[in-house]
């Protein structure tokens, strides 16, 4: 799970482009900007298919990741995917990432979260306007920070956005320093249950009145979006509340059974990655730990789920290919109205420098980040992930996308 708002990077409003993004390019563009010599005339260039992501997966290597892995589909053709990989799953064997490890995908749980919900939606069991307290189970805190916080007050729809202005649990002082660095290596299995830690958020001011966020997000001046673990915390409950079911028993009957997503599941408390899967790093002290193993019920509903590459790019296919949800709640994922562009419903867009705009999520948590990211078909997607924390370089990730979406201009042959 993000431990901090996704960043999705773009050339300009909303979510400017780093000029690092511009070097990225300018390395991986492949041109030929001459004519032939005995060619009259220089003939038109034209336009080429995207490149490999080799090159991008080799700089995120470059940039302190162990090993680097992308999976693309074109076409649809999930079976015709094509998956490159950089460097290694495992410091220790050398032992290369493959096509159907499992690693955790952390904030790329919240899509899946969203998709449940919308559903529901869309049978007529909850609505986006609801308050969130109507639907959630008994015994589930209401209120706190002297009654500043009330779920009485949010919305499902601005848990989804992230526009309730909760205060993001994972923020927290005392737990932060628990869930990284030197505090991880002591916490790590350590047991969460998701009652406490959203009394952990409720106790905290929050971050702006639901509906309005805090109003601060980089890029979005003013944007009603405050990027919140929290609220996909509390949409886990409400799908207990509505169905009378544990949110992940309802993701495995409504997402993973219908479309075969045999290489993921919700682990609950279980520290360890079933086979097969290599080892994930986090710098702690200027070392390289193996954080692979940990108590999962620090994300819950927020970040969790553990999948494969293979997965990542089913689930999106159907759910961007609208094989999931009805059009009018497809519509209602897509809007990033109330967050200016920011955020949808469990998605955001990321407009790249050559103006093609692919939706989809991120996902980090401990000795992990992935991100997935497809055309609004469903036709045309992407998947990479590295074995280690967040990237510092965001124009690395951008790069992976660009080189997949982005044709390049080139003289033909």
């Amino acid at each position: 799970m993000p431990l901090h708002p996704p960043r999705p990077i773009t050339p300009g409003p909303p979510r400017p482009v780093a000029l690092t993004v511009l070097a990225v390019l300018a390395a991986l563009a492949l041109t030929a900007c001459t004519s032939t010599p005995l060619a009259p005339v220089a003939r038109p260039r034209a336009l080429r298919a995207p490149a490999t992501t080799a090159a991008a997966l080799h700089r995120l290597v470059t940039d302190g990741a162990p090993g680097a892995a992308a999976l693309a589909t074109r076409n649809g053709h999930i079976a015709a995917s094509r998956f490159s990989v950089v460097g290694v799953a495992d410091l220790r064997s050398g032992r290369k990432m493959g096509r159907l490890d499992r690693f955790r995908a952390g904030s790329l749980t919240k899509t899946l979260v969203a998709t449940v919900v919308l559903q529901l939606v869309g049978e007529g069991r909850l609505a986006l306007d609801d308050p969130a307290a109507e639907h959630l189970p008994p015994g589930v805190p209401l209120t706190g920070a002297g009654g500043a916080n009330d779920l009485r007050r949010v919305t499902i729809r601005q848990l989804l956005d992230h526009t309730s202005g909760l205060f993001n649990y994972t923020k927290d002082p005392h737990l932060a320093e628990q869930l990284h660095g030197a505090g991880f290596v002591a916490h790590r299995y350590d047991r969460h249950t998701p009652t406490e830690l959203l009394r952990i958020a409720l106790a905290h001011p929050p971050t702006g009145t639901p509906g309005t966020g805090s109003r601060r997000h980089t890029g979005t001046t003013g944007a009603p979006f405050a990027y919140s673990n929290t609220n996909y915390l509390v949409l886990g409950l409400v799908i207990q509340g509505v169905t009378g079911h544990p949110y992940a028993e309802e993701l495995r009957r409504r997402i993973l059974a219908p479309f075969d997503l045999r290489g993921t599941l919700f682990p609950g408390e279980r520290p360890t990655l079933p086979a097969p899967h290599g080892r994930g790093y986090s710098l702690v002290d200027g070392h390289q730990v193996d954080s692979t193993d940990l108590n999962p019920s620090r994300a819950g509903a927020a970040g969790e789920m553990i999948t494969t590459l293979v997965d990542l790019n089913r689930f999106f296919a159907a759910l961007l290919g609208g094989k999931l949800l009805a059009p009018r709640q497809m519509a209602q994922l897509r809007s990033e109205k109330a967050t200016h562009g920011a955020y949808g419903l469990g998605v955001y867009a990321t407009r790249l420098p050559c103006g093609v705009t692919v939706w989809g999520h991120n996902g980090d948590i401990n000795g992990s980040y992935a991100q997935t990211a497809g055309t609004a078909d469903g036709r045309h997607l992407v998947s990479y992930r590295v074995n280690t924390d967040d990237p510092t370089d965001q124009g690395d990730g951008t790069a992976v996308l660009t080189a997949e979406f982005c044709p390049s201009r080139d003289r033909p042959d």
